[in-house]
């Protein structure tokens, strides 16, 4: 898979340093887990990657790809998903079709297909399949007629996961996502983020439970003040007492 990198990013708002001359390739596959304080710059960076913000200064690139200007939805359809820590689903649809809408590249979204209708009806069918067979992983497969908004919290962290899915991301960029669930929903999802490690795929996330990242992470990156101050395997980054005493300041 191509390697997700940057070099010297830049980001300032409102004359707060956000990004400080960022340098940073991430691993090809594996959990990476991205930690630091608040206002560290963890949410700053991962918008500047995915398309979301533009940097001041600096590069992006997805193997020979140059992503630092383009679009969010030019990004995605690099392979690249998110989610956020505001759920981003459609409430109002059933949690089937907030997967399907997540679908790309459907023959019904181009011009032509959609005046045609070739083929739309065998696409609909897959695309219903492999919508069912995701819902079925994340453990959502009793939901699939409920309204997303009848869902309970950590359900619909796990239908936002099944929507990143839905795209056939190879790299996942997730914010927080076991943050306000109970232990035995972050225990499901911790256990789908190693079931994606084993299929290959990249999940870079943002967390504030050390214990999670102990639990999970191949890889621990540490941010302050808009730096990385360290990088590594959590067995030997999260013993450094300097790191730390940075992180619980």
């Amino acid at each position: 898979m191509e390697t997700f990198r940057c070099n010297g990013l830049n980001k300032t708002f409102e004359g707060v340093h956000a990004l400080i001359g960022l340098d940073l390739e991430f691993p090809t596959s594996g959990i990476t887990a991205i930690i630091g304080p608040n206002g560290a710059g963890k949410t700053t960076l991962i918008n500047v990657l995915t398309g979301f913000l533009r940097p001041d200064l600096g590069h992006c690139f997805l193997g020979e790809h140059e992503t630092t200007e383009l679009l969010p939805y030019q990004v995605a359809r690099l392979g690249v998903a998110r989610t956020f820590q505001d759920l981003r689903l459609i409430f109002q649809v059933s949690v089937l079709d907030n997967v399907l809408l997540a679908r790309q590249h459907q023959i019904g979204e181009r011009l032509l297909g959609a005046l045609l209708q070739f083929g739309i009806a065998n696409e609909e069918a897959r695309n219903r399949d492999a919508a069912i067979r995701l819902l079925q992983f994340v453990g959502l497969e009793e939901k699939i007629n409920e309204l997303a908004g009848e869902l309970s919290y950590g359900q619909q962290k796990l239908l936002t996961l099944a929507c990143c899915l839905a795209t056939e991301a190879k790299i996942l960029f997730l914010d927080e996502p076991v943050a306000g669930v109970h232990p035995e929903m972050a225990s499901r999802i911790l256990f789908l983020l190693r079931q994606l490690r084993e299929d290959g795929k990249l999940v870079i996330f943002i967390e504030h439970n050390i214990g999670i990242v102990r639990e999970v992470a191949d890889l621990v990156i540490v941010m302050d003040a808009g730096k990385i101050i360290a990088q590594g395997p959590p067995s030997e980054v999260l013993e450094r007492h300097e790191i730390m005493e940075v992180y619980l300041a």
